[in-house]
């Protein structure tokens, strides 16, 4: 990897409490129990303050949105973040091999590869590839396409944009399940630069060391608990259902089993053999012994789902609440920003001077279908400090306090004297 950038939006566009309540009133199908159903999600979700909606919803337009409303989106996500990549990496767009763009939900055409293709006027036979319906796994999925196409295609120059389509796809119905991601998914995205050009060794940041893709869409329940639909009254939105976190476990430990060979010392992969075998021959003693990741792992990005993910994942894996910050920070700051998230906590860890040469990083992305994806990467050099779109305020985190202010302004709406009144 050469470099990364990722968006950030303009601060017009920030979903603060007054925001989302304005969102939330604007839906009069909504009564007293979806209300108070939106205050506990949102105040458990993790998201903080300055997370960045679409235009038109920040406009209140998001029950009509206009076909121009979702490729503005995608313009100023894509070509800022092209832009500046462009700009820091010295690497013209006339020079890319490869192009790699994964958008879920919004598959236009021309695709969004041609339009990339045709704003910056590159080469004929460039090899582009538009992903869509592979949810917040989508990125490491790129990443892994670009992987196995430079096993084929020697000295060539990738790129890898990664982001989510939600102007078109604001729920503007009344279902619990499926106003869920209302809560969590915010506007961002990401875009990176890979090579296997081998005098351009010294100049990469990161090295991929190994990649592993799960696919677990054979199992019913996997496959329908992470799923774009439409409800009863014929609003289209994202069902989450609670076999999620189930199918989460299950795709997660199959991709573990691939992956962890490959990246953890022999000596950890004995011991832990040898504890287990000796828990199955052993009755009446607590002799279980957890694998040491940290044996193989420095730094671990997690995909910032919302916190249950967060929490689950950190309890699955061990982790420190060191280890957990930078998702969490990621998640308060930005919020579930899909595919483009990991590079968003990545970007953290490299603000905060936390990346050593040597240090392996483990990424773990979870997404629809139902997929996990995950990846290891080495830092190539010391003195990665590029605070990008922390630069403002990357000295005021880690944040202590992450109550969100829903709490505090609007927890009378649990009265129960409200079941006695009429909501006009």
């Amino acid at each position: 990897m050469l470099g990364y950038e990722c968006f950030k939006a303009a601060d017009d566009r920030k979903l603060d409490t007054d925001a989302c309540v304005r969102v939330v009133m604007r839906n009069k199908k909504l009564g007293l129990d979806q209300y108070r159903f939106l205050l506990k999600t949102i105040v458990s979700s993790g998201l903080g303050e300055e997370t960045y909606g679409p235009r038109n919803v920040v406009d209140g337009r998001e029950e009509f949105p206009l076909e121009n409303d979702a490729h503005a989106e995608m313009d100023e996500i894509m070509f800022s973040t092209l832009d500046s990549l462009f700009e820091k990496t010295g690497v013209s767009p006339s020079e890319i091999d490869i192009l790699v763009v994964d958008v879920s939900l919004f598959s236009p055409a021309p695709s969004l590869t041609s339009r990339i293709i045709n704003r910056y006027k590159m080469r004929h036979n460039i090899k582009s590839f538009s992903l869509s319906g592979m949810g917040c796994s989508a990125s490491m999925l790129a990443i892994d396409l670009v992987q196995q196409l430079f096993k084929t295609y020697k000295n060539q120059f990738a790129i890898v944009v990664s982001t989510e389509s939600i102007a078109r796809h604001w729920y503007c119905g009344k279902e619990k399940s499926m106003m869920l991601s209302n809560c969590l998914f915010r506007n961002g995205g990401s875009s990176i630069l890979l090579t296997n050009k081998r005098d351009l060794k010294d100049r990469c940041l990161l090295k991929l060391k190994c990649a592993v893709r799960t696919n677990i869409g054979y199992d019913d329940e996997a496959y329908g608990c992470c799923i774009q639909v439409e409800d009863p009254q014929g609003y289209q939105g994202f069902l989450l259902t609670k076999n999620l976190t189930k199918a989460a476990a299950k795709a997660f430990t199959g991709n573990l089993k691939l992956l962890l060979p490959k990246i953890l010392p022999v000596w950890e992969l004995l011991r832990y053999a040898i504890s287990t075998l000796g828990k199955k021959s052993t009755k009446g003693q607590n002799l279980s012994f957890n694998l040491n990741l940290k044996s193989g792992v420095d730094h671990f990005c997690l995909h910032p789902g919302g916190r249950a993910v967060i929490d689950g994942l950190g309890k699955s894996l061990g982790l420190s609440e060191y280890d957990l910050e930078p998702t969490r920070m990621a998640l308060y700051r930005f919020g579930n920003t899909s595919a483009g998230g990991l590079w968003y906590v990545l970007s953290y860890m490299e603000a905060k001077k936390r990346l050593k040469k040597g240090d392996k990083i483990f990424m773990v992305s979870l997404g629809a279908g139902f997929m996990c994806n995950n990846c290891v990467w080495e830092v190539m050099k010391d003195g990665l400090d590029d605070t990008r779109v922390w630069e403002d305020c990357i000295d005021e985190y880690p944040r202590k306090n992450l109550v969100n202010p829903f709490t505090e302004k609007y927890s009378w709406i649990n009265d129960e004297c409200l079941n006695f009144v009429r909501l006009d």
